[in-house]
């Protein structure tokens, strides 16, 4: 059994074997009828779409179901499907990527598509504006066909393929150097054999044995499987014993996963992927050289089930951990095909995979039990897992991909903080560093090279844009940075991309609050204190709220506010964050002033103020030059690991070295998570340099 290569929500049976996917009930046509297969005298998929049909009770041939032609431009693919199919199912058909994120809900209004010739019947929705709906916009989850249909991808969607290809190359700028020679898990070898004679009557499998032999591989520790014998007798004579064998490297053991005729030994693709409970990411990667190819970035849709890993368990224990699973993997799958699309590559070459995330999220993605996380005393049931396939689990890429998981030390503390910890390096490095990952669960760790330990906290995903009115991911028109004039109260912002806003990411929101405490607009409880009649207040509902753009300067035609709840929602993140790390110092006896760095890490965005952190109470008030900022060091750490096999050792290790603090019956965390929830602080003697600002400004 495996996953549809184009419903991978989907279990069939039915496998191509020319090109190694399986089809689903849906999806069974051969897609090269014209051309020669060797495995067809016994594919069941040949036999269902283009061999016999089963007659009727009449004895007559059913008539076949009625097809409509869908065309695709600019791509100019087309696919054949059932009238009353959908535009995405089509697109799926085609091999054309459409964003859904919604996974063909209707909910998202992604999936824009422009009707130019032919009829669709569609459903109405307030997803998509008048103007949209008078040039031929339609939602391509929510658009059945009738008959013969072209289409064209809108180009905000080409343009956002082109952006996906081009950021790979400013990442790989910036994680050059991080791998110095390239040792992938999944190997591929090309041999040249001796063919078989009497004075060397050996069988394929020994003959196959010695060529690995003569390439340094360990035969006595190398597996080699039954479906791989069943290719042996065919790939070797294909190409007079020329043949390509691809050999997955293990911790203690390697495995033959594939044997092809000829010179097929190209280092191919790779994939790093973050799957974040907010947000996943993923980086296409040349396996020849460590280029990052594409790169690209989605709402995991997993939140349609909870903000936080707890709810997510919950859900998982209400509906099934296939659910969750189904979500998580659409996500993963729609990005791969995005970044694929982008790089104008196919995503069968992709044969090395590396998944970064915390505990939750790695087992749901694997389909593994997650409740016990959530009760004491609080153990998985993996924190480190073998190499795996990427066919068992689904992924959108070779099925004989090897896929190594990052390992977690604890339920909540999982692989995207060991992750984290091998693409900064404090496990190598003598200074006491504390290591800090503002995200939805708020990951700590403390230590150097002889000693590490870790706690986490539920921050909640305000930082990225989580339960805030107007919250996004650092992209491209997101408010990455605010300053408030103090006579005026007007706000001065700058947008990523330098584009008309669209709302504010987690940077933005950190300097808006800051500025909005120092200038006065609201208290340290984060109440409003600015006149409601000052044109910056407006409201949603009866809820006062601060005007950041107003709808003018806005491509919705809509203010962007922030409200008293957003503000609250914040200063309680922050205030989880803070008394996280305040605790986990003060169990082991150690002060802020003997900490030699902090590294701060999150998707924030390209810039981090640390004052006007400080001053909101996210980070601790002390010498500024101790600051560093990482970005998102779980995507990096998976990246090395991707390349190397040291540092696929050292995640173990790293794993193995982490002692984990619980905080879920500590009273004393509970204590300074109340204190925390005022800006900066309950206790102002914590933040000199924040109290004489407010001085100054009261003056």
């Amino acid at each position: 059994m495996g996953k549809c290569v184009n419903h991978p929500e989907t279990e069939t049976s039915y496998k191509c074997m020319k090109h190694n996917i399986y089809l689903c009930d849906q999806c069974l046509e051969c897609r090269d009828p014209e051309l020669y297969c060797k495995y067809r005298s016994s594919c069941p998929i040949w036999f269902l779409s283009k061999g016999t049909r089963k007659l009727d009770e009449s004895g007559q041939t059913p008539a076949r179901e009625a097809t409509c032609r869908v065309d695709f431009s600019p791509d100019g693919k087309s696919a054949e499907v059932p009238a009353g199919a959908t535009l995405l199912d089509a697109a799926g058909k085609a091999d054309v990527y459409i964003n859904a994120s919604c996974n063909g809900k209707g909910a998202c209004g992604k999936c824009k598509l422009i009707v130019e010739d032919g009829e669709v019947e569609k459903t109405d929705t307030a997803l998509l504006s008048d103007n949209e709906k008078q040039k031929g916009y339609v939602l391509a989850c929510q658009s059945r066909v009738k008959g013969p249909v072209s289409v064209r991808v809108p180009e905000e969607t080409i343009e956002r393929k082109l952006r996906v290809a081009g950021m790979g190359e400013e990442i790989t700028r910036r994680l050059q150097g991080r791998v110095t020679e390239i040792s992938p898990m999944l190997e591929k070898i090309s041999m040249e054999l001796s063919p078989p004679s009497l004075d060397d009557p050996v069988s394929d499998l020994d003959r196959l044995k010695r060529g690995l032999k003569k390439n340094g591989i360990d035969t006595n520790r190398t597996n080699i499987g039954l479906p791989v014998m069943r290719q042996l007798a065919a790939a070797m004579r294909n190409k007079n014993w020329n043949v390509t064998t691809s050999i997955m490297h293990k911790a203690c053991s390697s495995e033959v996963v594939a044997v092809e005729p000829g010179n097929g030994a190209h280092p191919g693709l790779g994939l790093a992927i973050d799957i974040g409970t907010t947000t996943i990411v993923v980086y296409l990667v040349d396996m020849a050289d460590g280029r990052v190819i594409a790169a690209t970035s989605g709402h995991n849709r997993q939140a349609s089930c909870g903000d936080d890993v707890i709810n997510r368990i919950v859900c998982a224990e209400k509906n099934g951990v296939k659910k969750l699973s189904t979500l998580v993997l659409s996500t993963i799958n729609t990005l791969i095909r995005e970044a694929a699309e982008g790089a104008g590559v196919d995503f069968r070459d992709i044969g090395n995979v590396v998944v970064s995330g915390n505990t939750t999220m790695t087992h749901l993605l694997l389909e593994i039990e997650p409740r016990y996380i959530r009760r004491e005393p609080y153990i998985p049931s993996i924190s480190e897992f073998p190499v795996l396939k990427s066919g068992s689990i689904g992924l959108k890429a070779n099925a004989n991909a090897a896929v190594f998981v990052m390992p977690g030390p604890a339920s909540y503390v999982g692989g995207d903080i060991v992750s984290g910890v091998l693409y900064t390096g404090l496990h190598r490095q003598e200074e006491l560093t504390l290591f800090i990952d503002v995200g939805t669960n708020g990951e700590i760790v403390l230590g150097n090279k002889d000693w590490l330990i870790c706690a986490s906290c539920s921050a909640g995903p305000a930082f990225e844009g989580g339960g805030i009115r107007w919250g996004m991911r650092a992209e491209q028109g997101s408010i990455e940075s605010v300053t408030i004039e103090p006579v005026s109260f007007e706000p001065r912002i700058k947008t990523i991309g330098d584009e008309p806003p669209r709302g504010i990411c987690g940077t933005g929101m950190i300097e808006l609050i800051s500025e909005m405490m120092l200038t006065g607009i609201i208290d340290q409880r984060g109440k409003f204190q600015l006149d409601a009649d000052h044109p910056r207040m407006g409201a949603v509902g009866e809820e006062p709220a601060y005007v950041l753009a107003f709808a003018d300067q806005t491509p919705m035609d809509e203010d962007i506010v922030f409200t008293e709840s957003d503000i609250d929602n914040l200063i309680r993140s922050k205030g989880a964050v803070y008394a996280g790390f305040t605790v986990l110092l003060n169990q082991i006896g150690v002060s802020f002033d003997m900490i030699d760095r902090v590294i701060i890490t999150g998707g924030f965005g390209q810039f981090l103020d640390i004052d006007k952190s400080v001053t909101l109470g996210l980070l601790p008030d002390i010498d500024r030059e101790i600051f560093h900022y990482y970005g998102n060091s779980s995507i990096g750490g998976a990246y090395m690991a991707l390349l190397s096999a040291d540092h696929r050792q050292s995640a173990g290790e790293i794993c193995n070295a982490m002692t984990y603090m619980d905080f879920s019956t500590n009273t004393a965390f509970m204590d300074e998570f109340t204190s925390a929830l005022f800006l900066p602080h309950t206790n102002l003697e914590q933040f000199p340099s924040v109290s004489a600002k407010m001085r100054e400004t009261a003056n």
